[in-house]
């Protein structure tokens, strides 16, 4: 259980590195939270800084859940070897539901992260690849009916677990299966405010065909 506890720490400080606080001494030491939304998180760089800044942004917030996942439950950490007794696919979605809640609540940044959506996506490239591409599906389809990229990543988030128990026939206790239904709850979570908004009229649409960003 040592290991467990490691690596699923490990992979929380990870998710706290947030990209676009990370790449502050690169752009002029600007902070994004102090901008538009006040969200440092994918959109509201796209918003605020534009395409290029976003790019580097989504990038690193991307990679940190591909290295969580992929990389940290194979190392030793310290004098830790292997626990036989931990179940990798276990230990694998452990470390990816740590390091989107890190993204989110980064202890390095007043626990003031994103929305785990970028994160979330690394993490199923590595975890689920197939049901990431139902997700991606998902997600544009969403984006394009109702223009609200908080829509289109809660949609996306939820068609996960939809697959893997549908399509995949995968049991309710399986790994992968626990993991997407946690976090699609937990992404739910993170956009409580934009459905606030939402059901307001004051949220702001993210993506319009006619709109060009910088």
């Amino acid at each position: 259980m040592l290991e467990l506890g490691l690596k699923v720490l490990l992979s929380y400080l990870l998710g706290s590195l947030v990209g676009s606080l990370v790449l502050r001494p690169v752009f002029g030491g600007v902070d994004i939270r102090e901008m538009g939304s006040g969200n440092p998180g994918s959109t509201n760089a796209l918003r605020t800084q534009g395409k290029g800044f976003a790019f580097w942004v989504i990038l690193i917030d991307l990679l940190k859940g591909v290295v969580a996942v992929w990389l940290i439950p194979l190392i030793a950490v310290g004098s830790q070897s292997n626990d036989p007794m931990i179940s990798r696919d276990w230990l694998a979605a452990a470390c990816g539901a740590a390091v989107v809640v890190g993204h989110c609540y980064p202890l390095w940044f007043s626990m003031k992260g994103g929305k785990g959506a970028a994160t979330l996506v690394g993490v199923y490239a590595v975890l689920a690849p197939k049901a990431l591409v139902v997700v991606l599906v998902v997600w544009m389809l969403a984006l394009l009916i109702t223009r609200y990229v908080g829509v289109a990543t809660m949609a996306g988030s939820a068609a996960a677990p939809v697959y893997l128990l549908a399509y995949e026939k995968l049991p309710w206790n399986d790994a992968h299966v626990a993991f997407a239904i946690a976090l699609a709850l937990f992404i739910v979570y993170t956009h409580r405010m934009n459905i606030q908004r939402m059901r307001a009229g004051t949220e702001e649409r993210d993506w319009n065909p006619g709109k060009k960003h910088s």
